[in-house]
């Protein structure tokens, strides 16, 4: 059977020896995140993972929920448990806003419990996880009422919350969404509609759900320029702030599902349900877009957090595992074979795997330390970077951290051989949960699409000019040192690419869009896997720093990092390559063609 053990260490190295949050003492929260007190929440995350949520991991995929007669959900057995332990351990709120009774902790290190959490139990960490998406947006666009009443009871965990976007005839197209808002003398509206794929949209956790719906105001503009949104509750909420009458809403049926079965994924329907605007009239996209952001961040680190969960047990396979003998030469010969984990091709899934991982970690921790950056510091030119980071940054993270987490996945339960493809070592689950997180929240080619055609032109390109620059100033700051020559040589060559291609899309999908959309994919995985060279080259950086010859840990590091130089960093030249073939031989064929 499977196991996981939350990887606290490698989270230390990150957050301590790589970003050095501590530098970021003079900051709101980071001065009451000391390193000793960071690493307790650490700890204490990995216990929860662990001994609380893991063990639901498996149970909960075959048993799924179940829509009660009602219209009511089960979720799996031991769920509602786990989840008031959650709320009562207060997870939810560690990075919450204090106004509204969060803990205020960086939100960086709510990133780590959040991957603890999703290695451990994705279908189960997703209440939780959009329940935060959910109380970000109503912050940022909601009334102070909104906020009080709603906002102090999701950051708690006894009010969940859910996003309503999709529809039957709709998808990434918001603009056609059918379910409509019809205002009222007392100021609220009657919501009627049908959205589908609601993760979350019933359930037994909370005492309350709070749905955040997009409609179209009777009478409003068409397409995405008429859409507003709205705070619709399962229960209405009492002048005392207790969860009261039931709201006009119901959960139509649960999706059969590939994945993710301990999470209700519900067909919603709205029979003019009592909802209240938040923010202004036809400007709903803008706040959901704050949910969607928040939403893309977390499926990217699910993408990292699967990816962990197979690559832990697939190491214990393969260290376990007797067939063949090394073709060196016998390395057990007290055994009858071998452990599989002598032969070169399982190495390479492995070490794929681990590079993989450990790179992707670095990548979305640093992203969110500018997360946190760009709401806390005082400086007006950090705040301007971090947010052109976050802006460039999460397409990159949600698409490539989730394709390349699921390649891992797979070549995981490849290692296994046939008992991967069996229930019994579990790791065809960690695969088929994988799965979900390269459509949800934005397809992985509409991520591509929106990397090239919005981000990468945004203030005429200063962001992505910006991280050029920053990966040129590291080269040049690092060069003295012998060591750093083969990871800084790489980074160099990544980074070039990557100008190539920016360069390359300029000058050819201004002038045939079809020649951006067709270099998006490519583009996105340049993209990542030089972010990632400059991941390791940092890691090899502080490695090298740290390497005192007592510790195997900065050893092995530099050995993993070399690793993805040398075997996965030259698939970036082969995307860069792709990417200038162009538009022409992909839209040759007529459509009957196919």
């Amino acid at each position: 059977m499977p196991r996981y053990q939350a990887p606290v260490r490698d989270m230390q190295f990150i957050l301590h020896d790589v970003l050095s949050i501590q530098n970021y003492d003079n900051l709101p929260g980071f001065s009451d995140a000391p390193t000793d007190l960071i690493d307790q929440v650490l700890e204490e995350g990995a216990k929860f993972a662990e001994n609380v949520l893991f063990p639901l991991n498996y149970s909960g995929d075959k048993e799924g929920c179940t829509r009660n007669s009602d219209a009511t959900v089960k979720t799996p057995e031991g769920f509602p448990e786990a989840y008031a332990q959650l709320v009562e351990s207060e997870w939810l709120s560690l990075s919450a806003d204090p106004t509204y009774g969060g803990q205020g902790l960086p939100s960086v290190l709510n990133v780590a419990i959040n991957e603890m959490q999703s290695s451990s139990n994705m279908a189960f960490s997703m209440y939780p996880g959009l329940t935060h998406g959910a109380y970000q947006a109503l912050l940022a666009g909601g009334s102070e009422e909104q906020k009080q009443t709603y906002v102090t009871k999701m950051i708690n965990g006894k009010w969940s919350g859910t996003m309503n976007l999709t529809e039957p005839q709709c998808g990434t197209d918001l603009g056609l969404i059918k379910t409509k808002a019809v205002p009222q003398p007392d100021g609220s509206y009657k919501i009627t509609g049908q959205k589908i794929w609601i993760s979350g949209g019933e359930q037994d956790l909370s005492e309350n759900i709070i749905h955040l719906v997009l409609a179209r105001i009777e009478g409003g503009p068409e397409g995405i320029k008429g859409i507003s949104l709205f705070v619709v509750p399962k229960h209405i909420p009492n002048d005392d702030g207790t969860p009261g009458e039931r709201n006009s809403l119901s959960c139509g049926g649960l999706e059969e599902k590939m994945g993710i079965h301990g999470n209700a994924t519900c067909v919603m329907n709205y029979d003019e349900a009592t909802g209240w605007l938040v923010g202004e009239e036809h400007k709903g996209m803008r706040t959901m877009f704050v949910m969607m952001n928040e939403a893309r961040l977390g499926v990217g680190l699910q993408g990292l957090a699967q990816a962990e969960i197979a690559y832990q047990n697939a190491s214990d396979f393969a260290r376990d595992r007797v067939q063949g003998r090394a073709l060196s030469g016998p390395a057990a010969p007290e055994k009858p074979a071998d452990p599989i984990i002598v032969h070169p091709d399982v190495r390479r899934m492995l070490m794929d795997s681990r590079a993989f991982v450990e790179g992707a970690r670095a990548f979305i921790y640093w992203t969110a330390l500018y997360g946190d950056l760009l709401h806390k510091s005082p400086d007006e030119r950090v705040r301007e970077k971090a947010g052109d980071y976050m802006a460039l940054m999460t397409p990159v993270l949600k698409a490539f951290l989730t394709d390349r987490g699921f390649v891992t996945c797979s070549d995981c339960l490849q290692l296994h051989g046939g008992i991967g493809y069996t229930q019994e070592m579990g790791v065809e689950q960690y695969l088929r949960d994988a799965r979900i997180a390269l459509i949800y929240e934005g397809t992985n080619g509409i991520q591509a699409l929106d990397l090239v055609g919005r981000k990468l032109a945004a203030d005429s390109g200063r962001a992505i000019f910006t991280f050029f620059k920053e990966m040129d100033d590291f080269i040049g700051e690092n060069s003295e040192t012998a060591e750093m020559k083969i990871y800084l040589d790489a980074l160099g060559v990544s980074k070039k690419q990557l100008e190539e291609g920016t360069t390359w899309l300029m000058q050819n999908g201004l002038s045939n869009f079809d020649n951006a959309a067709a270099a998006s994919t490519d583009f996105l995985h340049l993209f990542g896997y030089t972010a990632l060279a400059y991941m390791w080259a940092m890691m090899a950086k502080t490695a090298l720093e740290k390497d005192d010859g007592s510790d195997p840990y900065y050893a092995n590091k530099l050995k993993t990092g070399r690793y993805f130089i040398e075997r996965m960093l030259p698939k970036a030249g082969a995307h860069l390559e792709m990417l200038k073939a162009g538009s022409e031989s992909m839209m040759a064929l007529d459509a009957a063609d196919f």
